[in-house]
């Protein structure tokens, strides 16, 4: 399987900007909400927790069949961050599954930027060799489902940790 790397996308309104670790301290304002913790655990970041992710995550992963790939969402009109996508690509039985997921500061949630920007990353991933998207989301996070659904995704019977397992195809 061929590395994917994160390349820059653009949609209506945003720019998703792969991750650099330079994004840490303004990314850390973005995700200080500890509501944005209610469905995926944990506490919010500090800057420097987060900018050592960083480093290990734009360090790739460890194993060369897998891709991470991990944008920032810069909102054009006010030139600000306002959140992540990501995906983690890799071999499966059936060609090569992209899992994605996506997080919206709290200021910015209410707007469609979680919409736009997992749409643009499903429409980049299927640019690429990828024959299958799937995202994990908690049955109560009823804004994550809107999200899945405008980007193409359908739940599935499938739990994974607590999570509905929601699928998409891409085809070619």
């Amino acid at each position: 399987m061929s590395i994917l790397v994160a390349q820059a996308v653009s949609t209506r309104r945003l720019d998703l900007l792969p991750l650099h670790v330079e994004h840490a301290e303004e990314m850390a304002a973005v995700l200080s909400d500890p509501a944005l913790h209610t469905f995926i655990g944990g506490t919010p970041d500090t800057p420097q927790a987060l900018r050592s992710r960083y480093q290990r995550m734009t360090s790739g992963s460890p194993d060369p069949a897998v891709s991470w790939l991990n944008w920032v969402i810069r909102l054009r009109d006010e030139s600000s961050l306002t959140g992540t996508v990501q995906a983690t690509a890799g071999p499966s039985g059936h060609g090569i599954i992209a899992e994605i997921a996506w997080v919206v500061g709290t200021p910015w949630q209410g707007r469609g930027i979680a919409t736009e920007a997992a749409r643009g990353l499903v429409d980049w991933l299927s640019r690429q060799p990828v024959q299958t998207v799937i995202a994990h989301i908690h049955p109560e996070h009823r804004a994550s489902a809107a999200v899945a659904t405008a980007a193409g995704l359908t739940p599935t019977d499938e739990w994974h940790e607590g999570e509905i397992r929601w699928h998409r195809s891409i085809r070619r």
